[in-house]
């Protein structure tokens, strides 16, 4: 069962939430927030597997909240996924460096959300489908950004260095394979070695990484 925390400052979203994933037999919503602080608050109390995360609230906002879940050291099996709009997207990267696992758009399908808390929940990130790799292409190439290498991007073999080119261009890992003629699995291995030499909590961290140190 998936415990998921609702993080959003309007009734009626978090209603509309809690209705949705009360129908599905594999998530619970363990409670909600309807603030920035209370929602890092209700994380370390719940401490759920999912935390869908509001940007704009009262207090402190969804990306300083995410920020704190995050480095919490008691949630680290904690995910969040930021909750945007096109109009707010210059969010998505700040949310990603802050430690979210992914994003979603507001007007996201009620199936493709409960898709996606599924997927942040089995250790994937949202960062394949092609609207959201367009729209981190777009965001990262119109905001500024000062390189800061990870200290252990130099033990990435060549192979890795491509592989997490690839994986911040949005590429899931049959991609991948397929662009650098590997097997599905022999590109997944390159992904998880990647991450556990970078100790990437997840695939959107890898991303973080792979922007920060100017391989994309």
């Amino acid at each position: 069962m998936i415990s998921v925390l609702l993080v959003d400052d309007q009734d009626l979203v978090r209603m509309g939430l809690r209705a949705l994933l009360s129908g599905e037999e594999d998530t619970r919503v363990a409670g909600e927030a309807a603030d920035g602080i209370a929602a890092v608050a209700e994380a370390h109390r719940l401490r759920p597997d999912v935390v869908l995360m509001d940007i704009r609230m009262p207090g402190i906002d969804g990306i300083e909240a995410t920020r704190r879940i995050a480095e919490a050291p008691d949630l680290t099996a904690t995910r969040v996924v930021v909750l945007t709009t096109f109009e707010h997207d210059q969010y998505v990267v700040d949310g990603l460096r802050a430690g979210a696992s992914g994003f979603l758009l507001k007007n996201t399908p009620p199936a493709d959300l409960v898709a996606a808390i599924r997927t942040v929940h089995d250790g994937g990130a949202l960062l394949a489908p092609s609207a959201t790799r367009t729209l981190i292409r777009e965001f990262t190439a119109a905001a500024p950004r000062t390189l800061r290498p990870h200290p252990r991007i130099g033990d990435l073999t060549e192979r890795e260095h491509e592989v997490v080119r690839l994986v911040a261009q949005g590429m899931s890992n049959h991609e991948i394979a397929e662009h650098l003629v590997l097997s599905p699995a022999t590109a997944r291995t390159h992904v998880s070695r990647a991450m556990i030499k970078l100790s990437a909590r997840d695939r959107a961290q890898l991303v973080v990484f792979a922007y920060q140190s100017g391989l994309a």
